[in-house]
């Protein structure tokens, strides 16, 4: 059975025809998500962690971004792919068993180290994402996310490369997070080869132009809570300044 779900979410990564991923924080979310007709819930980092009390960057307690996650899996029919950071610090074969106890059938893994904020070493990355794939076999589905545009390292050729090298270790899709320029989502779709996700967000192609680039999967992260969570504020400050929320 998970491996079957982690199949159709594969399957379901398609250049030119991209999944499209609203992140969601809790479980109320997720199913607003599948009620608006979206095939996969994801969760983002950010936001869960936001909802828990937690700043991003892995200062969820792993027991509680998993008991986070497994709410949200069992709130909905859909498969469901979670943002878990780098693991938490968790061997390869323990992070692969805790996600799949949780319902997941995927995952993103990002490839930078929390405690320096510094880009890990390609190769380990690699061999990571390796143990995690040997650990899960085929019912997870492994978005690793390339962070050099996030840490500053412009070059394209670097990100290619290290999205190849993350493919060859046996990630499904890459994620240059960052990356927002139309030619160079272009031109990194095409000397990657293999699946892309663009994190959407103000600036980017729109998504009829992403699919015509070629990405595989959009990724929304933490801008939709960010935006839902500044509309509750400004409700909570109509209550207080005495006025009618609902006007």
């Amino acid at each position: 059975m998970t491996t079957d779900r982690a199949a159709a979410l594969r399957e379901l990564h398609v250049p030119g025809r991209p999944l499209i991923l609203p992140n969601v924080w809790d479980a109320a979310s997720a199913r607003a998500v599948v009620e608006a007709g979206f095939p996969v819930v994801a969760t983002g980092s950010a936001a869960v962690a936001e909802v828990l009390g937690y700043d991003d960057g892995e200062a969820t307690p792993v027991a509680e971004m998993m008991a986070a996650i497994a709410r949200i899996a069992r709130a909905v029919a859909a498969p469901v792919t979670a943002d878990v950071e780098r693991g938490y610090r968790l061997p390869p074969a323990e992070l692969a068993e805790r996600l799949i106890a949780t319902g997941a059938v995927g995952c993103n893994l990002e490839d930078t180290d929390q405690a320096t904020g510094a880009l890990v070493d390609v190769e380990e990355q690699a061999a990571f994402l390796a143990a995690v794939r040997a650990a899960a076999g085929p019912g997870l589905v492994i978005n690793a996310r390339v962070d050099t545009y996030l840490r500053g390292e412009r070059a394209r050729e670097v990100a290619v490369a290290r999205a190849r090298r993350y493919l060859e270790a046996g990630a499904d899709c890459v994620y240059p997070i960052g990356l927002a320029d139309e030619k160079e989502i272009e031109r990194l779709v095409t000397e990657v080869g293999g699946p892309v996700n663009v994190l959407f967000r103000p600036g980017t192609p729109s998504l009829a132009r992403l699919a015509e680039l070629g990405v595989a999967r959009v990724s929304f992260g933490h801008g939709l809570h960010a935006a839902a969570h500044a509309h509750a504020r400004a409700l909570f400050q109509a209550v207080a300044e005495g006025r009618d929320p609902y006007a």
